[in-house]
């Protein structure tokens, strides 16, 4: 099977200071690759280099087998979904322009538009007769980020980077967010790759783990096999965690 995303000996430096070093990564259609690790990693340069708001110092990322040098990027990146910790949504749009944003910018009709918003809130609670008229700063942060993974989705992207989406809520909400994302990742066929440093969300919404420390991949696996690993990086994570596989 082609890898949908592929790192080929990517390193990243800026002021002297080098991020990544000879990252080697592929990521495969339909999986959910988290990329876990501590601050400064290199987690969310990584993530970046995937829709061209980064390039590599040396190496090359591959997108659908293709450059990210050589994509047009403002067509690589209404090819991707992209959830930001804070959602990001226009303030001044309301619900259903911030969902509707790229389909319309895609050029679909507005009756496709209209219909798709009402499915896609629908999906994450929102009722959409309540919720499409609404302003950003009349929802609350969990609303927030359900507009921002929906708006994510709306141009139905083949690809998913979300980068520590649900860090700034609060411990029942998040919970709650982590559980639905689980829940739309079983309908879905998006291959996701989403940044965390926390290990229990890793566990709970990865199909593979990848533990950047340094640069590099220190580890990388399932959550069973991350569960088993004996590095020392993997093990600091790991330490003190109650978990079972269960609980994902």
């Amino acid at each position: 099977m082609e890898p949908v995303i592929s790192f080929r000996r990517v390193s990243y430096g800026v002021r002297g200071k080098e991020i990544l070093r000879d990252l080697d990564l592929d990521v495969f259609a339909g999986e959910t690759l988290v990329l876990l690790g501590r601050s400064g990693a290199g987690k969310t340069t990584a993530l970046r280099m995937v829709n061209a708001l980064l390039f590599p110092t040396s190496g090359d990322v591959f997108v659908e087998g293709k450059s990210t040098r050589a994509w047009d990027a403002i067509r690589l990146r209404r090819r991707i979904g992209y959830v930001l910790q804070d959602a990001g949504l226009f303030p001044h749009f309301t619900v259903a322009e911030n969902v509707g944003l790229v389909p319309s910018l895609e050029g679909w009709e507005s009756a496709r538009i209209n219909a798709r918003v009402d499915e896609l809130l629908g999906r994450v609670g929102l009722e959409p007769a309540e919720f499409r008229g609404r302003m950003p700063r009349q929802l609350s942060g969990g609303q927030r980020q359900r507009v921002g993974v929906v708006r994510a989705l709306a141009a139905e992207p083949a690809i998913l980077l979300m980068d520590e989406p649900f860090a700034a809520l609060d411990p029942l909400t998040r919970r709650t967010l982590q559980r639905e994302f689980v829940r739309l990742r079983k309908s879905w066929t998006k291959t996701s790759l989403f940044v965390t440093h926390d290990v229990r969300e890793a566990l709970g919404l990865a199909t593979r783990v990848a533990l950047l420390s340094g640069g590099r991949i220190d580890t990388l696996g399932t959550p069973r096999e991350f569960l088993a690993a004996a590095g020392d990086e993997a093990r600091t994570f790991l330490a003190g965690l109650d978990w079972k596989l269960e609980d994902a």
